[in-house]
């Protein structure tokens, strides 16, 4: 990625060299550009919220920059590039979204976030850190940035306006303004689930911002939870990728002798997967932000249940579902099951039969399968 001061070397993580998507796009180098050219001060507290794989951080390391993020592979993404282009690593405080953020921010720069409820939280959180002296800059694609991200700038933050398109990326100017009167956070948000979805019917969910489907039970999950595995005795279960733990929550209570661990790479995730399980179980669960199944030992773990995602912000992709389901296939002991929610169009059954050797249909429905595949 070039900068006006300086080229830097940059890859996603886990670095893949098959992987043709780049770690940065024209909204980041669009604002790096901006901030040279307008003159913008760095030389006071500079956060970075939402930086996708450390391209801002890195480039703006000489600043001392706090990078805010609700991914873990993004935090593992910044450490790697930081020492790719010789870095220190204190040269960038790195916090997640669930983290205290700074009390004084002079240059706040935004990564607007596919998720408009994340965008409020975080402007919320950061809202007392802004002072009236504070240069707020946000970024993104074209069409990452609507009428309602600007409403939020606006009505959290103060005054917005934003740039010209350049390279289908467009900056956001935000003027702030401390006395402004705001609503309060919404965000954690809590509902209670429908009946009829096995033994989570009628227990409450509690979703922190940016959870996937945050207000509402969606259809794969609910198609998911009426066709669970029926889990016997001391068994250890994963839900990996958990989002907000609706899924490990409900074999919690099917089977109270179940050792569940939640493992999803989004900070928000775990924290509501942990609030959900709490408030519907009197027992104890693991919950780990990570890289999916790579620090769980190798063949430790009876049963997986995984409902992969199939886009990595706005890029649509399958790497992710394959190396939750090849990392399934090491942890799981022989004889151990890997359930999966997916939909059809998706044909998750051909790679679970590359992996596996076998792949059955559990359930159907218009839109979604359920499949098994056994370790041999």
């Amino acid at each position: 990625m070039t900068a006006p001061w300086a080229e830097y070397a940059l890859a996603r993580f886990p670095e893949d060299p098959r992987d043709r998507l780049r770690a940065w796009d024209a909204a980041d180098t669009y604002l790096l550009r901006h901030l040279a050219e307008s003159g913008t001060s760095l030389s006071g507290s500079v956060v970075v919220v939402g930086d996708r794989w450390g391209a801002l951080a890195t480039a703006l390391s000489a600043h001392r920059p706090t990078q805010i993020t609700d991914s873990f592979l993004a935090q593992e993404a910044t450490r790697a590039n930081l020492a790719r282009n010789g870095v220190e690593a204190a040269a960038v405080r790195l916090l997640t979204t669930q983290d205290t953020p700074p009390d004084r921010i002079d240059v706040l720069l935004v990564r607007v976030p596919k998720s408009l409820a994340l965008l409020e939280d975080q402007l919320h959180r950061l809202a007392p850190g802004v002072h009236e002296g504070t240069v707020v800059v946000g970024t993104g694609m074209v069409k990452e940035i609507h009428t309602s991200t600007l409403h939020l700038f606006e009505r959290i933050l103060g005054p917005t306006r934003t740039s010209l398109a350049e390279k289908k990326a467009r900056l956001i100017f935000c003027t702030p303004y401390p006395g402004i009167a705001r609503d309060p956070n919404p965000w954690p948000y809590s509902y209670q689930l429908p009946d009829g979805i096995g033994p989570v019917s009628g227990h409450t969910v509690i979703n922190h911002a940016g959870v996937f489907c945050a207000d509402r039970l969606d259809i794969g999950t609910r198609f998911f939870l009426q066709h669970l595995p029926r889990s016997r005795g001391p068994e250890q279960v994963v839900d990996l990728g958990c989002g907000n733990g609706v899924v490990g929550t409900a074999i919690a209570l099917a089977n109270p002798e179940a050792e569940v661990l939640f493992v999803d790479e989004s900070y928000q995730a775990v924290a509501s997967a942990q609030e959900t399980h709490r408030a519907n179980t009197g027992g104890s669960a693991e919950f780990r932000v990570g890289d999916g199944l790579a620090a769980v030992p190798a063949g430790s773990v009876d049963l997986v249940l995984n409902n992969p995602p199939f886009h990595s912000h706005q890029a649509t992709t399958d790497t992710t579902a394959w190396r939750m389901f090849s990392g399934a296939r090491r942890a799981l002991r022989p004889g151990g099951e890997l359930w999966v929610i997916g939909n059809r169009h998706l044909g998750y059954h051909l790679k679970l039969r590359r992996l596996f050797g076998n792949s059955e249909l559990v359930a159907s429905d218009a839109k979604f399968v359920v499949l098994r595949a056994v370790k041999k």
